[in-house]
């Protein structure tokens, strides 16, 4: 790969739009994938987090869990909750515990190959250790910015 700069130029080059540049490809290519499939990300959230959990968890539950993914926000997670209800992905009984269908469970394991396909593409020529450096600069990015982030 040819870099945009020479080392003694990179060090002068801005975190934040490198950044930004580096979200906006990743989002725009797993959104774009998925929708190939027919789900948007946010409903991929909610598949995954019903289809991977140990326990059932309630549509608050993954609601709050999830609202805060690139500023989602609540009302964003409920409509999105609800298609995937309305697709026949997952179910919600009385309690509001969300439950994974045969269908959703199907069409999980097509999403989840895909993502794997994704998170190969992007890794291509990064170590493991190239990646766990670059997850802790942009931690210490966002501490040192009195920032805060989280994510499972």
């Amino acid at each position: 790969m040819e870099y945009s700069h020479s080392d003694a130029e990179l060090i002068q080059q801005p975190i934040g739009y490198w950044s930004w540049a580096a979200y906006k490809a990743v989002v725009t290519r797993t959104r774009t994938a998925l929708a190939g499939i027919g789900i948007t990300q946010p409903q991929w959230w909610v598949l995954a987090q019903v289809a991977r959990a140990d326990t059932v968890k309630t549509r608050d539950e993954v609601s709050r869990l999830l609202e805060n993914y690139l500023d989602a926000g609540p009302e964003t997670m409920d409509a999105e909750i609800d298609t995937t209800i309305t697709r026949g992905w997952i179910t919600e009984d009385p309690e509001h515990r969300l439950h994974i269908t045969a269908e959703g469970r199907a069409f999980y394991d097509r999403a989840a190959a895909l993502q794997a396909d994704l998170w190969a593409e992007r890794h291509t020529d990064i170590s493991d250790e190239e990646y766990v450096t670059t997850l802790k600069v942009l931690q210490r990015f966002i501490h040192n910015t009195g920032g805060s982030a989280w994510h499972h």
